[in-house]
């Protein structure tokens, strides 16, 4: 069993002080230190509320002329909470003249003040739910909207409410509750495509719908019982499972068919269709997590597989009604497959993204298999739902009759498949095949296809279902990867809008090609930034971005696509309108430095982020904090600004500390064979990775203090924490970790097994990678190991921290233990944030 390398006492050298003075050794108090947190973390929330999100575009014909609004959520000033915001777009006139300065847009509420902006604390289901979206704003977080009728629908402070701006109104309008009987919070509401006066919701795992318009309310499954013991009550309905939801990022359960294919004969009613997929977790692990925010006794019980045991099963399910001349919901109908997907798939583990193709004649599914290196995506025609019946008579009408199920794409990889959002259906022109757009890395970087797919496909056998290809056209190359997010196609002229990092691995840039024609992409944003966020309208004329430096906090323009010439490609971006004006960085917020260098050890380019401490004398050594993710799906090394999420670095550069940041080996957008190195070995080289980072930038610059350097991160960069100071107690004095991972047995199925494979597979993997086997190997010194942990982390649970302290206790190795008994995997609540960093700089100056 490998333990890593044996643990010596750190010598004297390393733990000695060195003879001169640095802000670092300037003794602060406990409460001077919480008022530099607290005056960080007011920064903090003033840079991240000037920053608008979620952007709308929409167009509409008024008596003045054509208008063009541009919604978005947004802190306005003098508030704390996100609300609903719009900006109206110059006119056409405006837009076309090259001499019209750049205007700054104003900021204009939406919505009259009410209750629903007041925050009044969340539901277990709404807590959870920003845990996986790693949500941190308040308000209005998130909004539908219809622009057939220009109303909205958003949740607020526990309820639904919608509100309606048909001709673009100058006055704020009254948002309206969407009244209901329910008992409880209704999540993930959603408008019907073609008929805004229904509304779809989850409530108690159960999926309903209400009639807005007459206020009537209908359940339309059944699945769940609403019992509160969860072994007894195993089902859901329209829900995404914990797994889809924390490591595949899809957090709705079903969709709604995009338009009406049929009426209901003799009638006039249309038929609504919503396809959900219905979870039966009663194979899956019971985790009991204490929770004192319930009392004496409280607990809390959560559905959790660990790695190698067995995951929810799921399958996708249809449910029809219609709405009678009254407004009343009836004939509810609910189908099922007429064979089950595992009849054709014996492999399928995961349906991880689903959706319906333009027409609403077809619902397309990407699967994929248990160790995640397979996947298929697959059409599913209407007809092969039936009314839901007895497992005999299902088999009895299935017996003889052809699938109608078809393949249209399938993937194989010896590493990984990582699942993405760029995915484009065409709508179908010819009834023997179908086209779509797909982002594949099976090149080794991922990059955007154009696929045609056949849909005859005669005498199939189940369970070997293939496709049958078409075309296939690679529509981009190179080694900077497309971004797998949202694309957007312009199909009159035959184009695709999508982020990619084809210039540089440090930004990402949008760029738009022919998928007709392909010739090489054009970049349509600047150089010099990063685009956080970006969405275009639907007419493609608009594009409105949030863009950021290491220099420059975010910032958001708004820009006009149009050709230069008669060539498709021949596009530009001229920025017309501004959200939010770039501005110079606080000056306390001293940017940190980009270094880069080839590895001595692989070859490979290396990137990482150097914090100079703010010091009389920067060119000595200094005491230095090596912060760390070092996993996959994360890339920390970017120019973007950093001094939001990343403050705290700032911080402890004010305080006389030098950060370091390296990505190494492992983190992403750099290909998936660089990703793909930590296969079956995670914690195996990343430390190795990150020393080199450290040593060459000490080496370049001198300001290092090799003798005094912490470790720290959090979750998987807490579990680096602990493998650093257990492999190299030499070079790391200190380590903090925040919520680690310390046996991947015990942590989930779907993120372990995709880069460890299962526990009874790679066995050896798996023991190398546990830092319970490297407990010996800690300091004997105390004062060097600090854990920090959440006690009701549903993510990484408290029994990683207490099997470790276990160990630790058994092989008598010192460490500090700092537990907050109400947070989860993110530390969320606002005094207990100021407590943890409080304690970090507090511990740090102390010991380090």
């Amino acid at each position: 069993m490998a333990t890593g390398p044996t643990a010596t006492s750190m010598p004297d050298s390393a733990l000695s002080q060195p003879q001169h003075s640095s802000r670092s050794e300037i003794k602060h108090s406990w409460y001077d230190l919480h008022c530099t947190v607290k005056a960080t973390r007011r920064l903090q929330t003033t840079l991240s509320n000037r920053v608008p999100s979620e952007f709308t575009f929409q167009t509409v014909q008024t008596v003045e002329g054509v208008r063009t609004r541009l919604y978005f959520l947004g802190v306005p000033p003098g508030n704390r909470e996100n609300t609903l915001l719009y900006s109206d777009l110059p006119d056409d006139a405006g837009l076309a003249a090259d001499t019209v300065p750049v205007e700054q847009l104003p900021w204009n509420p939406l919505l009259v003040p009410f209750r629903g902006l007041n925050h009044m604390g969340f539901s277990k289901e709404e807590q959870l739910l920003r845990e996986r979206k790693r949500l941190g704003m308040y308000g209005i977080t998130t909004y539908e909207f219809d622009p057939e009728s220009g109303k909205f629908l958003f949740p607020a402070n526990g309820s639904l409410f919608t509100c309606h701006d048909p001709m673009l109104t100058n006055q704020p309008v009254f948002p309206r509750e969407v009244v209901s009987q329910c008992q409880g919070v209704r999540m993930d509401p959603k408008f019907c495509p073609f008929n805004s006066g229904l509304v779809s919701f989850i409530n108690n795992s159960d999926l309903w719908v209400t009639n807005t318009n007459t206020g009537e309310e209908k359940r339309l499954t059944f699945a769940h019982k609403g019992l509160q013991n969860i072994a007894k009550d195993p089902k859901s309905a329209g829900v995404a499972t914990y797994i889809v939801q924390e490591e595949f990022d899809r957090y709705t359960g079903y969709w709604w068919q995009p338009q009406p294919t049929d009426l209901v004969p003799g009638t006039g009613k249309t038929t609504f269709r919503i396809l959900y997929e219905e979870v039966d977790e009663s194979e899956v692990e019971i985790l009991h997590i204490v929770n004192s925010s319930y009392g004496e006794h409280g607990v809390d019980d959560y559905r959790y597989p660990r790695s190698g045991t067995t995951n929810s099963k799921v399958i996708l399910k249809l449910v029809e009604f219609s709405v009678d001349t009254e407004g009343k919901i009836v004939d509810v109908t609910d189908k099922q497959l007429s064979e089950p997907l595992t009849k054709h798939f014996p492999w399928l583990e995961y349906i991880v993204r689903v959706g319906w193709t333009p027409d609403g004649n077809n619902m397309w599914a990407q699967l994929l298999n248990r160790n995640q290196q397979s996947t298929a995506v697959i059409l599913i025609p209407l007809q092969s739902f039936l009314p839901v019946c007895s497992d005999a008579e299902m088999r009895e009408s299935s017996d003889g009759s052809e699938s109608l199920i078809r393949v249209l794409y399938e993937e194989h990889s010896d590493l990984w498949i990582n699942v993405h959002d760029a995915i484009h259906f065409f709508p179908q022109t010819l009834p023997g095949e179908i086209s779509f757009l797909w982002a594949s890395e099976a090149t080794g970087i991922r990059q955007l296809y154009f696929i045609t797919s056949a849909l005859q496909q005669p005498g199939a056998i189940p369970g070997n279902l293939k496709p049958a290809i078409l075309q296939y056209k690679m529509l981009t190359s190179g080694k900077g990867e497309v971004i797998g997010q949202q694309l957007w196609v312009d199909e009159i002229s035959q184009l695709v809008y999508y982020k990619a990092l084809h210039d540089t691995p440090l930004e990402e840039h949008m760029y738009v090609v022919s998928y007709r024609n392909p010739s090489p992409p054009v970049r349509l944003t600047e150089l010099g930034y990063n685009v956080q966020t970006v969405v275009l309208s639907p007419d493609q004329r608009y594009m409105a971005c949030v863009l950021s430096s290491l220099t420059t906090p975010p910032f958001s323009s708004i820009f006009r696509l149009s050709m230069m010439g008669s060539q498709p490609l021949g596009m530009e971006a001229k920025p017309v309108c501004s959200l939010l004006p770039a501005s110079a960085a606080p000056a306390t917020c001293i940017p940190p430095e980009l270094f880069s260098y080839t590895s001595a050890a692989t070859g490979e380019a290396m990137y990482g982020l150097l914090y100079r401490p703010h010091s009389t004398d920067p060119s000595r050594p200094h005491p230095t904090v090596l912060f760390v993710y070092g996993g996959p799906q994360i890339q920390l090394v970017t120019n973007s600004y950093k001094g939001i999420r990343l403050l705290r670095l700032q911080t402890l550069a004010s305080l006389g500390y030098a950060v370091v940041v390296v990505d190494s080996r492992g983190s992403s957008r750099r290909g998936l064979k660089f990703e793909g190195v930590l296969k079956n070995q995670l914690g195996s080289i990343e430390i190795e990775d990150q020393v080199e980072g450290l040593h060459y930038i000490a080496a370049k610059t001198g300001i290092i203090d090799l003798t005094r350097v912490a470790i720290h991160g959090w979750s998987y960069g807490g579990y680096l924490s602990l493998v650093g100071l257990a492999k190299k107690p030499d070079v790391f004095k200190l380590a903090i970790a925040g919520a680690p991972v310390t046996c991947w047995r015990e942590y989930d199925t779907g993120y372990t097994e995709r880069y460890m494979d299962t526990p009874l597979n790679n066995p050896a993997g798996y023991a190398a990678g546990s830092v319970l086997n490297m407990a010996r190997n800690f300091p004997d010194e105390e004062n060097r190991l600090l854990i920090v942990h959440g006690l009701i982390d549903e993510n990484v649970h408290f029994v990683h921290t207490s099997l470790l302290v276990d160990e630790l206790i058994k092989h008598c190795k010192p460490y500090q233990l700092q537990i907050y008994p109400r947070e989860r995997h993110g530390i969320r609540r606002p005094e207990a944030s100021e407590h943890y960093e409080t304690q970090l700089l507090s511990w740090l100056q102390a010991h380090l």
